[in-house]
């Protein structure tokens, strides 16, 4: 699978050494030049599933792209604020992330699906799965941010009240990860590479893995929205970053050294092993495989039935999908 993988991307892409990844990929040559040469992406350090956002620079700037920002705003709210505020362009986020974002009015348009898997559930020894959690301390940064949303939606599908049956700790100065290493909270929802972290220091253990246990193994964890007025004004550009992005998602598969690699020094990460071992737990081999539209889908229906969304899922995928680009870049990245 991952040498398969790696000649997928290298059909377009050649490595440069420690400065990046350059490629054109030849059905970009018929194509216009993008209507605009900037693009915004977030930035977090360290670095998480998100990597192939800073990998792809050079491919953006190959397909185009002069002007190519990763931006750091506040982390203290949710990246789909960041998009909402017109402070980027394109959010690398949670389904259940953007749909919320949708109920909210945010216009956006979700482009793809990116990965499977990339989020644990902590829990110290008091806990041994979701139905533990009632009565526990679970932590969070804040009531309706991801990952308040997410366990919401965890712990309803098991039968769980998460309203009542789940003691909510919200700290916006101190991350979960803290809280728990500190003894103060019994579980937290963790993202890359907070895991692999814990993992190596033996603190908790995992009750729920989005990478191997259903159902949220089945479906897309992360995927790519993009401002809705950018995507419909600069459609040739939209389809030359997702290109990129995807490309660079194909190396993560493939080669994850390789990417790892490439936020050394610091920039991204003082952990490389860290980075690599997420890298390789995510699954983005599966871009191609699974259904955006399914996911989006499932989402909307737990959001619905917990009372957190109150678009139907019709109406989202309706106004706030667009898969012709997808579906265009998979015939044209096809082995």
């Amino acid at each position: 699978m991952q040498d398969h993988a790696r000649r997928r991307f290298l059909k377009g892409v050649t490595a440069a050494g420690a400065a990046g990844l350059i490629g054109w990929p030849s059905p970009a040559i018929a194509e216009p030049p993008p209507e605009t040469s900037t693009v915004r992406l977030a930035r977090f350090s360290p670095a998480g599933c998100e990597v192939p956002q800073y990998i792809a620079a050079d491919l953006l700037r190959a397909e185009g792209f002069t002007d190519v920002r990763l931006v750091e705003g506040d982390y203290s709210v949710d990246t789909s604020v960041w998009l909402a505020r017109g402070e980027i362009d394109f959010d690398w986020n949670y389904a259940a992330t953007l749909i919320g974002s949708m109920n909210a009015g945010v216009p956006l348009t979700v482009l793809t699906g990116l990965h499977s898997g990339c989020l644990e559930l902590i829990a110290n020894d008091s806990v041994k799965s979701i139905a533990d959690l009632r009565g526990k301390r679970v932590g969070v940064f804040s009531v309706s941010s991801s990952p308040h949303i997410l366990l919401t939606l965890m712990a309803a599908y098991i039968g769980l009240d998460p309203n009542n049956d789940i003691q909510w700790i919200t700290n916006e100065e101190t991350s979960p990860k803290d809280l728990f290493i500190d003894g103060k909270i019994d579980a937290f929802l963790a993202t890359a590479p907070e895991p692999q972290d814990l993992r190596a220091r033996r603190i908790g253990h995992t009750i729920l893995d989005t990478t191997i246990d259903r159902p949220w193994s089945q479906y897309y964890c992360c995927m790519l929205a993009g401002n809705a007025v950018y995507v419909s004004k600069y459609p040739v550009a939209t389809k030359r970053i997702l290109r990129a992005i995807l490309k660079a998602v194909d190396l993560c598969a493939s080669n994850p050294e390789l990417a790892a690699k490439q936020l050394a020094g610091g920039k991204f990460t003082d952990r490389q092993d860290l980075t690599l071992e997420a890298l390789g737990d995510a699954r983005y081999d599966r871009w191609r495989e699974f259904d955006p539209e399914d996911t989006m889908r499932f989402y909307a229906l737990r959001m619905q039935e917990t009372g957190l969304s109150k678009l139907t899922p019709q109406k989202i995928i309706a106004d706030g999908t667009d898969w012709r680009l997808l579906n265009e870049l998979k015939r044209e990245l096809k082995t």
